[in-house]
């Protein structure tokens, strides 16, 4: 099996995840290049029934997860469930105050300091100012997410009213995603029922690269970096935006919706799905009115702005406001993306797809100072997160420790390089996780687990057409 796996791979193999912590239950011994997929690796026996095994981009056995929820939350001690209304209107205090104290700083001390020097200089402050602003923007964005979840108080009303102000504030339709949202972590790594980061299926892959039906990925060169690097921009830029209007990247079945508005629209310019319309089909007729209410919220910002550009000037509420913004997408972006897409995570059809396997489809990074303290844990603790969303932020170290026991092999995290090796990661899942497909061979349930491959001879290579044919045919 090593010698395969060593011929699947390229020399310039991406080393930027980590091995198992040494927190991590994990007995395994397969070979990896990842502590995310070592920790989803296994060298036991296979069963019968199954065929050839599973494996993952990295060419590691994969076995379905066999624990229950009842034993993720039998682990967590019971005060990681607390909720602290104190606590949690602390830290909106705490990322208010850092963010007003950072306008200030540049805007009234640090650029008229500059005033004499080169125009690049005063760009180059103008850029820190705006990644600050962006981080504790982001900070801002976690904990309505918190209030999306319930994980901000007991007071349903308060995380509403909370969660909707600070979305709100950052052009976010608190409701609208609230609702969305809470689908994704009811279909995590379903692929004909997630919300977001759903992969394109090798057909689909094929349709938009290798020129249409009849075509296959196999008659396309290696993308190259550049292409990669056009794709990586363009997500991060306008992944965000183009998720709220278009519903891009989540599941594109909403003909199945209960009510029957989904018959006839599709993700897209025009297709009608979007987090706007209280006619969407991603929402229900009961959903309406908290569609409308975000959609004020969001309305009220604009005009805030508006006013803030008729008093200072476009440009200056661009550079204090705008750039911040459109960087607070990427990081929101870079989060979601690198939560759910990495070489050793599966996807599930509907027929091998429950909870439990969903929810350990994710992935704990590592990013660091900004992670821990300004993103509030959402990169670190996130596996636990799907478990139980509604533990607070500040709990969520202990109840990811507690987990793992139960876990063992099933817990992935990729934690080298700290906050460099979270952003290269970035570069890493774009090369390798292109589209997915089922391990060759495999038979019963594990047809329907499957895994990322790509067109860059990176990995475990996508099925040769004669297998992929008799696997289709079956």
């Amino acid at each position: 099996m090593a010698t395969t796996r060593s011929r699947t791979r390229k020399s310039s193999i991406s080393q930027s995840s980590t091995p198992l912590s040494a927190n991590s239950t994990s007995t395994s011994k397969a070979p990896s290049v990842s502590s995310s997929s070592t920790s989803l690796s296994s060298m036991a026996e296979k069963s019968s029934k199954n065929g050839k095994p599973m494996l993952d981009t990295y060419g590691n056995e994969f076995e379905i997860p066999d624990f229950t929820i009842k034993e993720i939350h039998d682990a967590i001690p019971k005060h990681c469930f607390e909720r602290s209304t104190l606590r949690s209107l602390g830290y909106v205090l705490r990322d208010l105050v850092l963010i007003s104290t950072n306008f200030s700083l540049f805007k009234f001390l640090i650029i008229p300091a500059l005033a004499e020097q080169h125009v690049a200089t005063r760009v180059a402050a103008w850029g820190v100012y705006a990644l600050l602003q962006s981080l504790f923007g982001t900070g801002v964005w976690v904990l309505a997410h918190e209030c999306g979840h319930g994980a901000f108080s007991t007071s349903k009303t308060l995380n509403d009213t909370v969660g909707w102000v600070l979305h709100s504030l950052l052009l976010v339709p608190f409701w609208s995603w609230k609702i969305s949202h809470g689908k994704h972590h009811k279909a995590t790594g379903h692929l004909e029922r997630d919300m977001v980061f759903v992969p394109k299926s090798r057909e689909e892959y094929s349709r938009r690269y290798a020129g249409g039906i009849g075509h296959d990925i196999v008659e396309l060169t290696e993308e190259t970096p550049i292409a990669t690097l056009i794709h990586l921009i363009a997500q991060q830029l306008l992944g965000w935006p183009l998720y709220l209007i278009s519903n891009v990247t989540g599941h594109n079945f909403h003909q199945r919706q209960s009510e029957g508005r989904g018959v006839g629209k599709m993700n897209g310019f025009g297709g009608n799905v979007n987090h706007f319309d209280p006619g969407s089909p991603l929402y229900e007729a009961k959903d309406a009115k908290w569609i409308i209410l975000s959609d004020i919220g969001i309305a009220t910002t604009f005009f805030i702005l508006y006013q803030a550009a008729q008093a200072f000037g476009a440009l200056n509420v661009f550079i204090w406001y705008g750039i911040p913004y459109i960087l607070v997408n990427h990081w929101l972006v870079a989060v979601t993306f690198l939560q759910h897409t990495d070489p050793t995570l599966p996807h599930y059809h509907p027929e091998s797809w429950n909870y439990v396997r969903g929810a350990a489809a994710t992935i704990d990074r590592e990013f660091g100072f900004i992670g821990r303290h300004l993103l509030h844990g959402i990169i670190e603790t996130h596996v636990a997160h799907h478990f139980v969303s509604t533990i607070p932020f500040y709990n969520a170290d202990e109840a990811t420790e507690a987990i793992k026991k139960v876990m063992g092999k099933h817990y992935r995290s990729d934690t080298k390089g700290g906050a460099l090796g979270f952003l290269r990661a970035l570069w890493t899942s774009s090369r390798w996780c292109q589209f997915v497909e089922p391990s060759a061979g495999t038979e019963g349930e594990a047809k329907g687990v499957v895994f990322f491959r790509n067109r860059n001879g990176l990995g475990i290579p996508p099925m040769p057409l004669a297998e992929k044919a008799v696997s289709d045919s079956e």
